[in-house]
């Protein structure tokens, strides 16, 4: 998975993902959560539709509504407030949407707009759309459009409120929850000792909104959020380029949950 900054040393989202895919076409690729404010939801429509073509089927669309304001302001964007940019995402996923099924979708919002935009070629089986939500309001519109629900960095007891929100929400709108992915993403350091841990963590990493210890200590992390019906999760490896993280994952917490 991509990030989708655009300020500090990262690279660009889209284009980093577009070579990646390419670079590995055994893997699945997509953004942990693209900003919607960055692309007109039209150009991302067929953005997304002709990775999905040319990587056969392996793209996530992985969406939120933005919030880092001085990223914003530094690239000379706009930053309206929390609510238009959820009402902003709203409008996008439905052009979004419309396009990927539609010939020639038609869409008049109070924000966006189309009309009888065509988007070929067009996905035989739709992008998975991930949205990345934490507050009511985006909750709401993930129960509404999501197939896969994203949290990051997020404890255990602050994401069981979520869970009873989100719930609450697909009740409302007469969604099973189950249809939705519960998917993890954030930081992770892994070593066998207490000393190397400390090492890889450097001070990026905290007990609490990542994972952090020895594979046992991990694995005691993760389970509660397994038993909460995650089952996805997406891990910044702390270390890199060392691979001890990685390597411990593969080799011990891994196979401690596909038992």
């Amino acid at each position: 998975m991509s990030i989708d900054h655009l300020q500090g040393d990262v690279l660009e989202g889209w284009t980093a993902l577009t070579y990646l895919s390419a670079l590995h076409p055994e893997l699945v690729w997509g953004h942990t959560v693209l900003c919607q404010s960055f692309r007109n939801p039209a150009l991302v429509a067929k953005m997304g539709a002709a990775l999905h073509f040319m990587s056969a089927g392996r793209f996530v669309l992985g969406i939120g509504a933005g919030g880092q304001e001085a990223e914003y302001l530094a690239y000379g964007y706009s930053f309206p407030p929390g609510s238009t940019r959820v009402a902003e995402l709203d409008e996008a996923l439905q052009i979004i949407k419309a396009m990927w099924t539609q010939e020639g979708a038609t869409f008049e919002g109070r924000y966006y707009h189309v009309k009888d935009a065509w988007c070929e070629p067009k996905p035989d089986v739709l992008p998975t759309i991930m949205v990345g939500a934490f507050r009511p309001k985006m909750l709401r519109l993930t129960a509404r459009h999501a197939d896969w629900w994203n949290v990051s960095s997020t404890g255990i007891k602050a994401y069981r409120s979520y869970i009873q929100e989100f719930e609450r929400a697909c009740d409302e709108l007469d969604r099973d929850p189950a249809t939705v992915r519960r998917v993890w993403s954030g930081g992770c350091v892994c070593a066998p000792t207490e000393a190397e841990v400390a090492d890889l963590a450097a001070g990026r990493h905290q007990v609490g909104e990542d994972f952090v210890g020895s594979p046992a200590q991990i694995i005691e992390q993760m389970q509660p959020f397994v038993e909460l019906g995650v089952d996805y999760f997406m891990l910044d490896c702390g270390g890199f380029p060392r691979l001890t993280t990685v390597e411990m994952l593969v080799n011990e917490v891994l196979p401690a949950f596909n038992r």
